[in-house]
């Protein structure tokens, strides 16, 4: 469910939530309405009920309790089986986090963006790096899972500063993360500053190698990331002005994040090619990159398409071709098979 600006005391000056869910602004009981008729007509296993966009825990109080009184029943009922949130770090009171964990809900990710000062300073978030790690530790503190969402790119956050976002990200521990690179939107303030020179964002393949830089540190942590990049649409290109938006961002991040992976393991085993290796058939259609464009770097390190055997979940296994006795890469390495988009 989706309720954009919803609760938001300040508009920061990349935000553009109604163009990027796709969801009009409306009220909160109508976007009830349509989530309870979808509910009664869903067959199958009870699905999560997520509540994105807008800032949830700082809901006018009459929202907010229609949105938890909606969440008690629907658990009764058996038409979902959790709940789960996202806020901002400065919107955690003690009484608002009770009452969303007698109502079900176990994950509360937090649009942090950034731990950076500058960089929220700079964006208007209204909070510091201080503020964004002591809400991580409320959320843990009071038996939620955490999830983190970053935003590589964002106005004052150079390469080097987006890395120590991961990296802190990655010492919180949280149960999940996602990657948004800060994309330029229609009718934003971030768009005015691109406009008049005043920022730029990073290039494409600049982006790309980031996030698998990025994806790699977190998985090798143990921490999945659950999205990388917006849901692309042709629509949404249209509103996009400026920045990394790509229809197969995420697709190209993790592909290029397996195969640094595989690249630092054949180094290891140094092995004259050809190689051999067996992946998890999961990763079919990663391995080779969005349209084939790593079968040229997998070649340079002896695999070829000859020597790729898909296997079961967990299955990594690289060697020489006439090796008998296999190196195992790795086998259910934190983060293997966690490529959700």
């Amino acid at each position: 469910m989706f309720l954009p600006f919803a609760g938001c005391r300040t508009r920061c000056i990349f935000c553009a939530q109604h163009i990027q869910t796709g969801a009009e602004r409306r009220s909160v009981a109508l976007t009830l309405e349509d989530a309870a008729r979808q509910l009664d007509l869903l067959e199958g296993d009870a699905p999560d009920l997520a509540f994105y966009g807008g800032t949830f825990t700082a809901l006018p109080p009459e929202d907010l309790a229609l949105c938890l009184d909606f969440t008690r029943a629907r658990l009764k009922r058996g038409q979902i089986r959790a709940a789960r949130c996202s806020t901002r770090p400065d919107c955690l009171d003690a009484e608002t986090l009770r009452a969303l964990e007698d109502s079900g809900f176990y994950l509360l990710e937090l649009g942090i963006q950034s731990f950076q000062d500058k960089a929220l300073k700079r964006a208007r978030r209204g909070y510091d790096g201080d503020t964004a790690r002591r809400a991580c530790a409320v959320v843990r503190e009071a038996g939620f899972a955490l999830g983190i969402q970053l935003m590589p790119g964002m106005p004052g956050l150079d390469a080097a500063g987006a890395a120590r976002d991961v990296r802190v990200a990655a010492a919180e521990n949280p149960a999940c993360a996602r990657l948004y690179p800060c994309l330029v939107f229609a009718g934003t303030e971030l768009a005015e500053l691109w406009r008049r020179g005043l920022y730029r964002p990073p290039e494409l393949a600049a982006t790309v190698s980031f996030l698998a830089w990025a994806i790699s540190r977190l998985q090798t942590a143990g921490i999945p990331v659950i999205r990388t990049g917006i849901a692309y649409t042709p629509e949404l290109e249209k509103k996009v002005l400026a920045g990394p938006l790509h229809p197969a961002l995420g697709n190209m991040a993790r592909s290029l994040a397996l195969f640094c992976r595989i690249r630092k393991q054949a180094r290891r085993l140094a092995a004259k090619p050809p190689l051999e290796i067996t992946i998890p058939r999961s990763l079919q259609g990663e391995f080779w990159g969005h349209k084939g464009e790593l079968a040229e770097k997998y070649l340079e390190i002896g695999i070829d398409r000859r020597g790729v055997r898909w296997g079961n979940e967990g299955e990594f296994i690289l060697r020489a071709s006439e090796d008998e006795s296999p190196s195992e890469l790795w086998k259910n390495a934190p983060g293997a098979g966690d490529h959700v988009s």
